[in-house]
């Protein structure tokens, strides 16, 4: 295109155009950014792009956010507000051939006067080379970018593009939204949609925020025959739900993996088992969860309860033997357990401590008296040489040092006054009294 809605060359649109059979989620596009749904935090006055429409200004960014939440309207539309040609391009069909005469084209268009909004759809396919060769252009003010994703751009886009362009979210589309889309499309018709109220809720939630998938499926609906309204299982027999969105390659699977962490660190069974069965309807592997469930039973429960890594290995084991779909119950028992443990991470907290220490320490030798001395020479160094057995000590504590000489002692492990760890605790403060008392006795 050359100049915002016109196709390129200058030529008008065909004669037939018109008459042409359009989808609905075309025909209902926005035609101005009023017109927008459920993106007021951006859109709105007090908004970023907002306040750029009142300023008459536009800069580089990069809209990410779900499908269907007016990511290319959006684009298109600030464009047309800011007479600007409108460049789009997409890349999942496009290379540096193609960005070398857009540039070239807005290049032109510069000398004459005229700006250029480059709209780039799923900019995160690009590669890391076809990135760069584009922003000499954008760095220039030879064309403003705009580059829509619906993955998180600090993962996949250059840090050098991101300091040229601001990250805007937009949200997936709420109810509210959904609905106001839903009686455009019935305006547009001239008729209701045919369904019952329970029916009319449960199309909004299989839509998933998802507005263009919204009007994809009242599209069908408006083509059925015959004046039947329909309930909630007549109206899934005739559209199809749409697929939760996840990609367990991407920010999804690390997004749910910490709602479900953190729902069990929360001591919430209920939140735990709804992210953990948001992963499973998404395709996520089992094996995957377990192995993360396993690691929280260790981290986040610990010895406060002692059977959380026997349940966490078990509940493993037994989904590996039953299978899919019977074994994920056994996940699902595992989730329940931790959710409802006593929590400790004092254990995880005595290991990051001790590394340090280690770290910090060097390669200090163990005290001579608790090695070994296999050998006469060794024997005659002092290997060994004062060491208490433990056992025919008095209350079967020798109180000895086991820390390396030039070392001051130090406490990595405090347990928590929380379910085993109660106990564990006692012994250690029995312990450390014993050890002053031998300490006193030297």
């Amino acid at each position: 295109m050359t100049r915002a809605g016109q196709p390129r060359g200058g030529g008008s649109p065909g004669l037939f155009e018109a008459s042409a059979p359009r989808p609905l989620a075309d025909a209902l596009r926005p035609q101005t950014l009023d017109e927008v749904v459920g993106q007021d935090h951006l859109l709105g006055p007090e908004g970023p792009i907002g306040r750029m429409r009142t300023q008459g200004r536009l800069a580089s960014m990069v809209l990410w956010g779900p499908p269907g939440c007016g990511k290319t309207t959006i684009a298109r539309l600030l464009a047309e507000e800011v007479d600007l040609a409108f460049e789009p391009l997409s890349a999942i069909f496009s290379g540096v051939a193609d960005l070398r005469k857009v540039f070239a084209r807005a290049q032109e268009r510069r000398l004459a006067g005229q700006g250029t909004l480059l709209f780039i759809d799923e900019v995160h396919r690009f590669n890391r080379a076809q990135q760069d060769a584009f922003l000499p252009h954008v760095e220039d003010g030879t064309v403003i970018l705009i580059g829509a994703t619906t993955e998180n751009p600090s993962f996949e886009l250059n840090p050098a593009l991101l300091s040229r362009a601001q990250v805007y979210v937009l949200k997936r589309l709420d109810e509210a939204a959904l609905e106001q889309l839903l009686s455009r499309a019935e305006a547009h018709e001239a008729r209701s949609l045919p369904l019952e109220p329970e029916a009319r809720q449960a199309l909004l939630a299989m839509a998933d925020g998802d507005g263009r998938y919204l009007l994809n499926m009242a599209e069908e609906l408006f083509a059925l025959h015959g004046d039947n309204t329909l309930d909630t299982a007549r109206l899934t027999e005739v559209v199809q739900r749409r697929a939760p969105l996840y990609d367990k390659g991407q920010e999804s699977h690390y997004n749910l993996i910490s709602a479900l962490h953190k729902s069990l660190r929360g001591s919430d069974a209920d939140a735990a088992l709804y992210w953990l069965a948001r992963m499973l309807a998404g395709g996520e592997d089992p094996h995957y969860i377990a192995r993360r469930l396993t690691r929280f039973a260790v981290e986040d429960v610990g010895l406060a309860e002692p059977q959380a890594l026997p349940q966490a290995i078990a509940a493993w084991q037994a989904f590996e033997r039953i299978g899919s779909p019977e074994g994920e119950l056994a996940i699902a028992q595992l989730v329940l357990f931790l959710a409802t443990a006593p929590k400790s991470n004092a254990g995880y907290g005595a290991y990051k401590g001790a590394m340090r220490a280690a770290k910090e320490t060097g390669s200090l030798m163990p005290p001579m008296h608790i090695l070994n001395a296999p050998t006469r020479l060794m024997k005659d160094l002092g290997y060994g040489a004062g060491y208490a057995y433990d056992h025919d000590a008095e209350e079967g504590f020798s109180g000895q040092n086991y820390f390396p000489d030039g070392m001051a002692r130090q406490q990595f492990y405090r347990p928590v006054a929380r379910g085993f760890e109660r106990e564990i605790e006692k012994r250690l403060a029995y312990w450390a009294k014993l050890r002053a008392q031998r300490a006193e006795e030297e």
